[in-house]
């Protein structure tokens, strides 16, 4: 199967949204979704049963416009939102003068009833309802030729018969004029059009603010070590280049010289800066704050993490939450009932012998209806609410996700990478001879084994201690695999290991291996010339803000959980200092599936957090996965939902904001619904005004928008 984006011009309501993907989902072996809200249609197809060309030819087959996203003649060009705004804005410009004068002719007190008077507010409302209002007439004839209706068939009919009333009452002298109300209502809704095309270009600004990040051009460093400038484009693989500070990273790549201080905000939300140096990777559009880098070009285009994504972002912006299903077969058969409906109150009203009351009542029915509103409440919500987590370094997967983040009521923690850093560090030192921790580090320099690093570290860096003396030169290095490392360090035998059971040690040496396991610890024996002469006592650390994450979780109702591989009393460790009383410890990766599982046959809903990389078996069973990653391939495509701080706050962060995405949904859908359930009777009992009822229309749709734009204001924990 092959995916393409297609560019849909035309759609106005949620009628035109189920027409084309009806029509894209009847070839063969295509499946498609249509977002009204971005003006696109998301197609999964076959190549060898369809072509890309048949495609577009479907859509124009049901009278829109078609185009393949970032082809000749789509890229570089105003969003078709802009596009729209600019358009309706110039038909207001013509409009809106001239309906103030009709109203003032027809309307206003003191202007007498005249054969002139009419016929002046006719010519008046002519190029307001014929040419102002021509998108919805030439939309309605589309539409019509295809044998379809919309919500522009239902506008037009409106202020046709409106009009036309009102011209045939001028020609035959009759004294019913509506034609103030084909005027007002042509205006109203071209304002809401506006409006509308100007706040749906506001709920996609935060996914175009990802897509425009990244240095456009590069210093790139030749092989004879001149320095040239050169577009990103034609960076590749291998190349390098520099980066100075206060510029950004061109393209994702590893650091090979120099050392400094990144602000990787856009990326993952945290604002403090991260240092990188030698061997660190580092991610294009970053800013780098202080030293100068040399960086190596890894990846590029589409492959980088920012591209990636962006990708994401904008596929999960492209789905439908289940919720919307409802509104979706309304919308099938929404605008031919709502024609029913008027033409059955016209027919009522004459029936009782009032015409003109039917008349007015009908033209009410038609231009109250608004499937634009249920069209527009999922994907607006959707696209500012994934937009909102983007910048918070949170990418959602998709609109399912949302309605899972609801359900949810436990969180199952994995410990190593996400309440813990993942990285190992010295607790304590117990030593019987100072220098014993000298060589020991000296030693370890050569290890790469995360216990020999945390012990190098330490020794490099704490404090004025006698082991800071520079360190001597490493013979005989040798690493024996799960036991530990030796060599010759200054002319002494080191040996840096598991430490034995305590009764084999001295008291002092003995008592530090007891402490660090009743800690959780793991303890490590320096021996010189084969005699204990220190132990280290080595953990991994908590997080910063672990503490606050779980506390967080369970303010959003969630009973927390802390499931790991790691021994009992490690774990239990762990759980106490962030404030978890479950722990489930020394479990294999397929064992946290069986936990997970065990969880749902219980009746909860539960989200696993995890890295992304040894806990995929337990994110892919959950009901909602959440992966901590840092940029790289694995981590972004883990979960269901992927943070890129790495930091456990920020999946209460996503739990809290998918909420408050599919609350807005909601709110939307139930406004939508309620407003055509209300106004439509309303209407047909000859209670609305249709001018009134042209600006509830034209407000509803804004509304709708207007409350999906208050989750670019999301604040975590507020």
């Amino acid at each position: 199967m092959a995916h393409v984006d297609l560019l849909v011009g035309g759609m106005t309501c949620a009628s035109c949204v189920g027409r084309v993907e009806k029509q894209l989902n009847e070839l063969p072996g295509v499946t498609a979704t249509v977002n009204l809200a971005t003006a696109s249609a998301a197609v999964d197809y076959d190549p060898e049963r369809v072509p890309e060309s048949e495609l577009v030819q479907a859509v124009e087959r049901t009278g829109y416009t078609a185009g393949i996203a970032g082809s000749a003649g789509t890229t570089d060009t105003p969003s078709q939102d802009v596009q729209d705004a600019a358009a309706y804005r110039r038909r207001l410009l013509l409009a809106a003068p001239l309906t103030v004068l009709v109203i003032v002719v027809s309307m206003a007190p003191g202007v007498p009833d005249t054969t002139f008077t009419r016929w002046l507010a006719l010519l008046l409302a002519t190029p307001v309802v014929l040419v102002a209002g021509w998108p919805f007439h030439r939309a309605a004839l589309v539409n019509a030729r295809h044998g379809a209706s919309t919500m522009d068939t239902l506008v037009s009919l409106g202020t046709l018969v409106a009009y036309g009333w009102s011209l045939e009452q001028a020609l035959t002298g009759g004294e019913q004029s509506y034609v103030e109300v084909a005027a007002v209502v042509t205006t109203f809704l071209l304002a809401g059009r506006w409006s509308e095309a100007r706040a749906k270009h506001l709920a996609g600004a935060a996914l175009r603010g990802l897509l425009e990040l990244g240095a456009k051009q590069a210093s790139m460093l030749a092989s004879d070590g001149t320095e040239r400038l050169v577009a990103v484009e034609a960076l590749r693989p291998g190349m390098r280049f520099l980066v100075r500070p206060g510029e950004q990273v061109a393209t994702d790549g590893v650091v090979v010289d120099g050392r400094s201080n990144l602000d990787e905000s856009m990326l993952t939300g945290e604002s403090l800066p991260v240092e990188k140096s030698v061997g660190d990777e580092v991610v294009g559009a970053t800013v780098n704050l202080d030293g100068l880098l040399v960086v190596e070009v890894t990846r590029i285009g589409e492959d980088t993490a920012l591209a990636r994504i962006a990708a994401l972002v904008s596929a999960a912006q492209a789905t439908k939450a289940p919720v919307q299903r409802l509104a979706d077969r309304v919308a099938g058969v929404f605008v031919p009932v709502v024609l029913g409906v008027a033409v059955l109150t016209y027919v009522a009203w004459a029936v009782a012998g009032d015409r003109a009351g039917g008349l007015t009542a009908a033209i009410a029915v038609l231009v109250i209806a608004c499937p634009c509103a249920l069209g527009l409440a999922t994907p607006t919500a959707l696209l500012v609410g994934t937009g909102r987590a983007a910048q918070l370094g949170i990418v959602i997967r998709d609109a399912a996700v949302l309605e899972s983040a609801r359900r949810i009521d436990t969180a199952v923690l994995d410990k190593t990478g996400t309440v813990t850093s993942g990285v190992m560090g010295v607790h304590d030192v117990e030593c019987r001879d100072a220098e014993a921790v000298r060589l020991a580090g000296a030693l370890e320099a050569a290890s790469e084994h995360p216990v020999g690093r945390a012990i190098a570290a330490y020794v490099a860096t704490t404090g004025p201690r006698p082991w800071q003396a520079p360190a001597p030169s490493v013979t005989g290095f040798r690493n024996h695999a799960g036991l530990g490392v030796s060599g010759v360090v200054d002319g002494r035998r080191v040996s840096v290991g598991r430490a034995p059971a305590p009764d084999r040690l001295p008291f002092a040496l003995a008592h530090a291996v007891t402490v660090a396991q009743q800690a959780g610890q793991t303890p490590v024996l320096v021996e010189l010339d084969d005699r204990p002469a220190a132990v280290f006592a080595i953990a991994d650390t908590v997080k910063p803000t672990s503490a606050d994450a779980v506390r967080r979780l369970r303010d959003l109702g969630l009973d927390v959980m802390l499931l790991t591989g790691d021994n009992a009393a490690t774990a239990q460790t762990v759980a106490r200092e962030v404030g978890i009383d479950r722990v489930v410890a020394e479990v294999m990766p397929a064992d946290k599936v069986a936990a997970v599982e065990a969880l749902q046959r219980e009746g909860r809903s539960v989200a696993v957090v995890g890295d992304g990389v040894n806990d995929a078996a337990a994110l892919v069973r959950a009901d909602l996965g959440v992966a901590l990653g840092t940029g790289t391939a694995v981590a972004i495509e883990a979960g269901d939902v992927t943070l890129m701080s790495g930091d456990l706050l920020a999946a209460a962060d996503a739990i809290e904001l998918s909420r408050r995405t599919l609350a807005t949904i909601r709110q939307n859908l139930f406004w939508a619904f309620a407003y055509n359930v209300v106004a439509i009777p309303v209407a047909a009992l000859g209670l609305l005004n249709p001018m009134v009822a042209g600006a509830a229309m034209a407000a509803s749709s804004v509304s709708v928008v207007a409350n999906s734009l208050r989750l670019r204001g999301f604040r975590p924990g507020r």
